[in-house]
């Protein structure tokens, strides 16, 4: 006997999955928007897209090869990966002060950092392959992209509690404090 409504009418069969594939639809087409999100820096028109951060390839940037996986997936869960375009700035130190202290780790790709009219480019190797505003001894300065790649930005707070569990990150910002040093110094 086919179902009926409360009132007595019978109901369409179609009708709950045809409502349930809408809804599908909506949410994919919703997904595929925001994927596609771009970021503009209003001051050079450059653009950064959201980007998924795979463990598997974590594991072999330079700044994260000696964390275990379940590090691995922490920091992906506490993180946010970037695509970015050649020419996008990333970090600015104003005469005012940084725009954000957050921390930006170059995950593939090349970077510079500009300071006093020169220019200091770092690839995903180098000791320049972090940057934190708060290494410009508040003198202004630029992170800026030199070519496409993917860049993963870590709230401050987020940085410190990774030190605070152990992280092993310790030569790695020895290394760039002391890259970063010399370019300030000057």
């Amino acid at each position: 006997m086919p179902a009926t409504r409360h009132n007595g009418a019978q109901a369409k069969p179609w009708r709950p999955r045809l409502r349930a594939a809408a809804a599908v639809l909506a949410s994919v087409l919703s997904l595929a928007a925001c994927s596609r999100a771009r970021i503009a820096d209003a001051e050079n028109n450059m653009t950064m897209r959201p980007s998924v951060t795979y463990l598997h390839l974590l594991r072999h940037t330079p700044f994260f090869t000696s964390l275990s996986t379940d590090q691995l997936q922490w920091v992906i869960d506490h993180s946010r990966e970037w695509e970015v375009d050649a020419g996008a700035v990333l970090s600015r130190r104003g005469p005012q002060g940084p725009t954000d202290t957050d921390y930006w780790i170059l995950l593939d790709g090349g970077w510079r950092v500009e300071h006093d009219g020169k220019s200091f480019p770092s690839g995903h190797a180098d000791p320049g392959k972090w940057f934190n505003t708060r290494q410009t001894q508040d003198k202004p300065g630029a992170l800026v992209a030199t070519e496409h790649g993917y860049v993963m930005r870590i709230p401050e707070g987020e940085m410190q509690v990774m030190l605070d569990r152990g992280f092993a990150f310790d030569a790695h910002l020895e290394q760039g404090r002391a890259y970063y040093q010399k370019i300030f110094r000057q």
